[in-house]
């Protein structure tokens, strides 16, 4: 027998400035199934992961909540860990990026490739904003995409088009932080020198390491040349200071990969790494025989597949033995929707439904590629009511309570069908290499047909009518024993995906917990557990609430306040919904001063540092104001484009935090999701009174 093969699995990071959504868990999931069947298989497998804590955001959130980033960033670690351990996500260490170990290492590769001139140093003119006295990170200046001229991207990479590019290559740039228009100032500015390994790259995405489809992806960059990559920001930045350079911190996106090694360093330190033997320079090192994975998401493989492999291998690390990219999450074929309720959080699916029947659903429609993954709502209640609770547990359910009632809990000492048994026993080998290669679909289809074939043995035996019979005692204990071997089958091999279920079942069956090597092996003359229900179904009523839940999470957050820049007009169309109490009267002389205009709106983008907060560039009829308002949770910036609006146009400007708001616009409902911007008719005109 071969020695077990020793393998590092890790997610992408988890930002630390917000909750973990189903969309995220698409990932945390497919990693999670992974690494549990390599444990199963009996392999020495460990899963590492940790928030990843640094960068602009996060001090600007920490700011705006008027607490220290230490103190935001570890309540989000709390809640983080909460969702994933109760979607039976079983990290073997979970750490965080603002930790030593991770200050340690960026330090080390820092220095080991600018001591091998790999690390470039020059004056740069970097987009600085005059109103928050602050250089502008990359992800905070927007503007239109130079390659393909897409509004409202940020300043590092492009959405629509995946173009990578500079801040200062950015067309009509605006800050995010405050709506100013940036200024240019000098700064110096450290660089890592990509085109150096352009050689290593080339081989290693074309070796097998990356999907086909990514590795495709690659070469269009490699056409295009590798740019210098700026890893340096400048103070005020909630990170790392980089080693003899006071007031220049690193780049979150250079620490946040080394977060893997980090925490997996915590991990070797750890009791619990030191009983396993785990040494950190046997996963690690150049000549490294152990496997390395990471799961990501198709978003960010610019900067797992060239600039980490680039700086592992400039800093005398190895490189990773594959990348698994996947797609994004639609829910009923759209992309997840606040207004609709389909921005559904982890904790609020937990609050309403078994985290088994998601791990299912996904593991169901997940392949090894980087397409989307849809979550049908209706076709999720069907699956899982019909192979879950209707196909797997139904085997158990029918067999059991004639063991326990009949033979004192005890199955048989042989098998009716061994050749039957020794079938299910062959299919292993199948669903072991779909696992493997990760067609997570193909081994619930395998597993799913061979559970419609246990019942039908069970269908054709018919022991409720072998019970009736007198003298075919043995008969009966022999097909349910049987019957409830196969159940031990299926559900082993649905343990990856299942393990709560599988849990529950190694119980009922007082079987310790369940290998792959171990499942080939029947349970005979073996005493069970008295059956209890191991799934319920999923009721249309769960789902429609869940959905509500969703809509409520935003609705009872607080309504804009004008201190933060949101400057807003709310109107209650519904009496019950009303905050405050209805304002004193005033008379019509006073209302006639408000001068109503139609506007279209010819720019909507985001505010950074503000949750609620779009900037809106409005065209008055020839004159163009800019006006902060807080409908960004109602309305997606783009389809705002070209859209007419009622604003308020004599309003006196005023300086907010995030700039200055030459205006109001008019909009109706209760807050959050539910803001109505009030377009007058298609026949209006800019500039034009509304009376």
């Amino acid at each position: 027998m071969s020695d077990p093969r020793e393998i590092l699995i890790t997610s992408a990071l988890p930002y630390a400035n917000g909750p973990i959504h189903i969309g995220h868990l698409v990932e945390y999931i497919q990693t999670d199934i992974w690494a549990r069947f390599q444990r199963m298989r009996g392999e020495r497998c460990w899963y590492v992961c940790a928030d990843d804590a640094h960068g602009t955001p996060i001090m600007l959130k920490a700011r705006q909540e008027g607490i220290a980033p230490e103190d935001l960033i570890a309540r989000v670690a709390a809640e983080h860990q909460a969702d994933f351990a109760d979607f039976r996500v079983a990290f073997d260490n979970y750490h965080s990026t603002h930790s030593d170990e991770n200050r340690h290492y960026a330090g080390l590769i820092y220095a080991r490739n600018r001591d091998a001139g790999h690390i470039a140093r020059r004056t740069i003119t970097q987009a600085y904003d005059p109103v928050e006295l602050m250089f502008l990170p990359d992800r905070f200046i927007i503007g239109e995409c130079p390659k393909c001229g897409a509004p409202a991207q940020y300043g590092d990479n492009c959405e629509a088009c995946g173009a990578s590019y500079s801040p200062n290559e950015l067309k009509n740039p605006r800050s995010a932080v405050s709506g100013a228009v940036p200024e240019q100032r000098e700064s110096d500015h450290f660089f890592f020198r990509l085109a150096d390994f352009e050689a290593m790259l080339r081989d290693w995405t074309r070796g097998g390491s990356l999907q086909k489809e990514v590795a495709n992806k690659l070469g269009e960059w490699f056409e295009s040349g590798l740019q210098e990559w700026d890893i340096s920001r400048d103070a005020p930045y909630f990170g790392f200071e980089i080693p003899d350079h006071p007031g220049k911190f690193f780049y979150v996106w250079l620490d946040a990969p080394i977060g893997y090694m980090a925490s997996f360093q915590n991990l070797c330190d750890s009791p619990r790494g030191q009983a396993a033997g785990l040494d950190f320079h046997r996963f690690w090192s150049k000549d490294s025989k152990a496997e390395l994975y990471h799961f990501i998401g198709k978003d960010i493989i610019y900067f797992h597949a060239l600039f980490w492999p680039a700086m592992l291998d400039g800093a005398g690390f190895r490189v990773p033995s594959a990348i698994f990219a996947h797609g994004f999450l639609t829910v009923d074929g759209a992309k997840m929707s606040k207004s609709r309720g389909t921005f559904i959080k982890a904790r609020t699916y937990l609050d309403h439904l078994n985290p088994e029947y998601l791990r299912y659903y996904f593991a169901a429609k997940l392949g090894p590629g980087v397409d989307d993954l849809d979550l049908n709502l209706e076709d999720f209640q069907a699956r899982v009511n019909s192979d879950l609770v209707g196909k797997v547990v139904n085997i158990a359910s029918r067999s059991a309570g004639f063991i326990t009632k009949r033979f004192d809990g005890r199955l048989s000492a042989t098998l009716p069908d061994p050749a039957l048994f020794a079938q299910f026993v062959a299919a292993g080998d199948s669903i072991a290499d779909a696992y493997e290669q990760r067609e997570y679909s193909r081994a619930v289809r395998e597993i799913m047909a061979l559970a419609d074939r246990a019942n039908q043995y069970i269908d054709e035996q018919a022991p409720w009518v072998l019970a009736k019979q007198p003298g075919r005692e043995a008969e009966l204990q022999g097909v349910c024993t049987m019957g409830l071997n196969l159940f031990r089958l299926l559900i082993g091999w649905l343990r990856p995906i299942l393990p709560g279920t599988a849990e529950d079942s190694e119980i009922f069956l007082q079987a310790p917990p369940l290998t792959w090597a171990a499942l080939g092996e029947p349970l005979l003359e073996h005493l069970i557990a008295p059956f209890k229900p191991l799934m319920t179904r999923v009721e249309p009523a769960q789902v429609a609430a869940l959905l509500e839940a969703s809509k409520e999470d935003l609705s009872h957050q607080s309504v804009p306040a004008t201190d933060k820049g949101e400057v807003l007009v709310q109107v209650d169309t519904s009496a019950h919904l009303l905050r405050d109490p209805i304002a004193a009267t005033i008379d019509y002389d006073t209302f006639a001063k408000v001068d109503l205009r139609v506007a279209r709106i010819l720019a909507a983008d985001l505010v950074g540092g503000a949750d609620k907060l779009l900037v809106l560039t409005l065209d008055l009829g020839g004159e163009t104001r800019q006006v902060f308002a807080g409908i960004r949770e109602a309305y997606n910036p783009r389809d705002l484009v070209g859209c007419l609006t009622v604003m308020v146009a004599n309003l006196a400007p005023r300086k907010m935090r995030f700039g200055v708001s030459e205006g109001m616009v008019l909009a109706a409902g209760p807050g959050g999701k539910d803001i109505f911007i009030l377009s007058p008719d298609e026949g209006a005109e800019p500039g034009m009174k509304v009376k």
